[in-house]
């Protein structure tokens, strides 16, 4: 086993933990990193978002070989990625979500990949339910308008996205591509990256190896299917739909922006006004949907320059961008597969 390093070692890679009221998730987590079987050196640190529970004190206790980071203020998932890659001392981040653990081989297959490619490259691991064992996916592809569609091929490595709950790259790639937008909060941060670095010509792979184990939806609730049905909440749904617009603003290719970036804000009032119509709740369309473009507007000058930014670093031709794409809209093949979705409070 190769432990948390001390100081004076040199570190191979750091795992970076963000985690809100995870006292009941993070032993898991931890201890599936601190019994990963590797021939180089590791780092484990966690960065505490305010919790109102005991996750500070309990970690110190549990794990005292964990850097940790207690930070005094809420400050959502992307800032807290972003203090974390800041403060590592590895060649390598993995990005490590506190309702995942890792399975045998995880560190170590990783690590033999990178090597392998010889090049910098976002990767991932198959990912599986935490309940069930269910394989969810080997990374995902992308639909017209941004929505994952999970790849289940475990032969298919090169995907357009991988989740953020196990994403390892290099540091300097992710210093290259500036990290999360701390504007995000939550959701949609790895899409963004995916989507940056794909369009500067850095791979994006899921091994067929290994894997990590995921309770999704622990920290949100709801995004995934339950009994049949796909079960999700205001919040989440929110953050969402607002990001992914958020990301098709700033990445999607031109000319094709000129004609997604529309489409996909009428879909998205249709969507709204169709859910609060057949549930008979306002709250649809008021508070997931219509929200998106006031937010547009309000983050037009960083969205701007971000999208200057992105495509003047471009490596690629938009047919190559979307080569990893699907052209049946995810939300769709949802609807015909499990009705309309159940969205909680």
């Amino acid at each position: 086993m190769s432990p948390t390093v001390t100081p004076s070692d040199s570190v191979a890679c750091t795992v970076c933990i963000a985690n809100y009221n995870g006292t009941g998730l993070i032993d898991a987590c931890i201890e599936s990193v601190q019994a990963q079987i590797c021939d180089f050196s590791f780092e484990i640190i966690v960065h505490d978002d305010a919790s109102t529970d005991d996750s500070v004190e309990h970690i110190a206790a549990r794990h005292p070989d964990v850097q940790l980071m207690a930070s005094r203020e809420n400050v959502g998932f992307c800032i807290a990625n972003n203090r974390l890659a800041a403060a590592a001392r590895g060649e390598f981040l993995l990005l490590l979500n506190n309702d995942a653990t890792l399975l045998p081989g995880a560190l170590d297959a990783l690590m033999h990949e990178a090597a392998r490619l010889q090049q910098p490259a976002i990767l991932t691991l198959p990912q599986y339910d935490d309940g069930t064992g269910e394989l969810l996916d080997v990374g995902s592809l992308l639909d017209p308008f941004l929505n994952p569609v999970p790849n289940r091929d475990a032969a298919r490595n090169d995907v357009a996205m991988v989740a953020g709950a196990c994403l390892w790259l290099p540091k300097r790639l992710w210093d290259e591509l500036g990290g999360f937008p701390d504007w995000f909060g939550s959701i949609g941060e790895d899409l963004y990256l995916c989507c940056r670095a794909r369009l500067s010509g850095y791979p994006v792979r899921a091994l067929g190896t290994s894997g990590y184990r995921h309770r999704v939806g622990q920290s949100f609730g709801g995004g995934k299917v339950c009994a049949g049905r796909l079960v999700s909440t205001f919040r989440r749904r929110a953050l969402s739909e607002r990001n992914k617009t958020f990301v098709i603003a700033m990445a999607c290719p031109s000319p094709a922006v000129i004609v997604l970036l529309p489409l996909h804000l009428l879909l998205l009032l249709l969507e709204g006004a169709l859910l609060a119509a057949l549930n008979g709740r306002w709250a649809y369309l008021s508070d997931i949907y219509l929200p998106v473009i006031p937010a547009l507007l309000q983050h037009r000058r960083e969205i701007r320059r971000r999208r200057r930014d992105i495509m003047a670093a471009r490596r690629i031709g938009a047919m190559r961008f979307f080569s990893a794409f699907t052209f049946l809209p995810r939300k769709l093949r949802m609807l015909y597969r499990h009705g309309l979705p159940r969205v909680n409070r």
